[in-house]
């Protein structure tokens, strides 16, 4: 499960450093607004479907914040003014979010309640496979859009040069926000999927997860959004695999030393 989730986030990062060539930081503090936003809305009395909405319009609405006053705002600066902007939309994402519901970590209702499959003695939570069925499903779209669609070739003009896909008549000014809100509505996602299964959330959530997408982005190989995604199921897996062998080790000095002990 939290391999699709770093996929998601390494996807977002991947489509920014893809076609417009910077990273975008505050993809990890759109990741946060996703899962804030629903614990929020939840909280608040709100169906979790539609607090679920709401949380991705919040993750869309503070990308196009972030386009507006990055790059559409800042093209024409050097290379690394755009990077540092968005980094500073991620300290005011998070600072923003400490100031109205403050540094603490935060728990969500159980909402599904016993919604597991018990196979062969192994558990199955339903709604970490839901999760990870809508992200594949996801992302397999976006692959679609690109390869398939007028607004894909237009993405993959501009990622090779945008100076030839303005003489090609491809209107940047349009597209361009089109990315970054496929990047923020897949941030989002991945932020309130992580609340919605895990039921705990923090104003500083996405930084760890923002670390790990960009890990997931460069072991998958920089700008290929199905490397990516296997760059986050990897580690996603490493990190699961680490866990399960350090509670097997846990057990076992556990054992040896009630043994000795009897």
């Amino acid at each position: 499960m939290l391999g699709s989730i770093y996929a998601m986030v390494a996807v977002a990062l991947t489509l920014s450093i893809g076609v417009l060539r910077f990273l975008n930081f505050s993809i990890p503090g759109l990741f946060m607004i996703g899962g804030m936003a629903m614990w929020a809305l939840v909280r608040s009395g709100m169906p979790w479907p539609l607090a679920a909405g709401a949380a991705l319009i919040a993750g869309a609405v503070g990308s196009l914040v972030v386009e507006r006053f990055t790059w559409r705002w800042m093209r024409s600066a050097q290379d690394f003014v755009p990077l540092v902007s968005s980094m500073a939309f991620l300290l005011l994402f998070e600072h923003l979010a400490v100031i109205y519901w403050g540094s603490e970590l935060r728990t969500l209702p159980v909402l599904f309640g016993n919604a597991d499959w018990r196979i062969a003695g192994l558990v199955v939570s339903l709604p970490q496979l839901a999760g990870l069925l809508c992200s594949i499903a996801l992302i397999w779209a976006l692959t679609l859009v690109l390869a398939r669609t007028r607004l894909g070739r237009g993405l993959r003009t501009i990622a090779e040069d945008s100076d030839t896909a303005l003489l090609l008549g491809v209107d940047i000014n349009r597209i361009v926000p089109v990315v970054f809100l496929i990047g923020g509505l897949f941030a989002a996602f991945a932020g309130l999927i992580f609340a919605l299964n895990y039921r705990q959330v923090h104003p500083f959530m996405g930084e760890v997860v923002g670390l790990k997408g960009i890990s997931a982005m460069i072991v998958g190989g920089m700008g290929n959004v199905w490397g990516s995604i296997a760059g986050g199921l990897i580690i996603g897996l490493v990190e699961a695999m680490y866990f399960i062998n350090l509670a097997l080790g846990f057990y076992f000095i556990t054992a040896v030393a009630s043994t000795v002990a009897g």
